[in-house]
């Protein structure tokens, strides 16, 4: 290589990575080499490098989203059981893995008993998520409210939440396993009033909706107030009389343009 060639490849290094084209910057000498062993054109050879760019770049956004989204090590939903539990809506649950309710602002709660997997399938909808180039956030119902409570006590509410109002879909798992005192209830409010309308929710459950009021310190209004935010229906559809016995059972409450209606008289 003569003088003149290599001062050339210096210069193009260098402009390179001040535009950040790093994935050209390690392949193009490569690609140079295969385009004058097959004679290729000058056309192809640029669509060749601007590809592997683009390839590259994507990878390492998705990558950054599923680091800011949090999410615990990867399920996917072809490992899911269809089979077990008896009882579930497994057409809803591919249309949700869809994520087209995300730029509608929609929002939407599993619910079923413990070993129905719903944590599994909620991290599976993360990385999926994450996947169609939507931001993430997962966490623990009860986690999410413990640490708010510090940034309340703190001072440092109003930073803190934005870590839970700003990604485009919110997952929160396990909310019912753990009661919620009075401050963790209003904190929870906050969390989902902010992002009513300019972001979706999707919830697991093992409680049904007329239970919530037991999770919030027996607070029903409170309770109220979060279903009414995540506009989920509150119909015989998501309120199966055999929820409360079948321990097999799986619930997906998804919102289209739901018309509300009464809750369903315990039985």
């Amino acid at each position: 290589m003569s003088n003149r060639q290599q001062r050339l490849h210096e210069l193009l290094l260098q402009d390179l990575m001040e535009l950040k084209l790093t994935q050209i910057a390690e392949t193009y000498r490569e690609v140079l080499d295969e385009a004058a062993r097959k004679n290729t054109s000058m056309l192809e050879v640029l669509a060749a490098l601007i590809a592997s760019e683009v390839t590259a770049r994507r990878q390492r956004a998705l990558e950054r989203r599923i680091r800011q989204a949090k999410l615990p090590p990867r399920k996917t939903l072809e490992g899911y059981d269809f089979t077990f539990p008896r009882r579930i809506p497994k057409q809803k649950i591919l249309r949700l893995f869809d994520c087209e309710f995300v730029p509608q602002h929609q929002c939407a709660v599993l619910i079923g008993k413990t070993g129905t997997g719903k944590s599994h399938l909620l991290n599976a909808l993360g990385y999926t998520a994450c996947e169609r180039r939507i931001s993430v956030r997962w966490t623990r119902a009860i986690d999410m409210i413990n640490v708010l409570t510090t940034a309340q006590i703190n001072g440092t509410l109003e930073k803190k939440l934005k870590e839970y109002t700003r990604p485009e879909l919110l997952l929160l798992d396990e909310l019912g396993y753990l009661p919620i005192d009075k401050r963790g209830a209003d904190l929870m409010f906050q969390v989902v009033a902010a992002r009513y309308e300019c972001g979706s929710i999707v919830i697991t459950t093992n409680r049904i909706f007329r239970e919530w009021g037991k999770i919030f310190d027996v607070d029903n209004t409170v309770a109220t107030a979060i279903i009414d935010r995540l506009k989920v229906p509150l119909n015989g559809t998501c309120l199966p009389r055999q929820l409360a016995t079948d321990s097999n059972g799986l619930v997906l409450c998804q919102v289209v343009e739901v018309t509300r209606q009464p809750v369903p008289a315990p039985c």
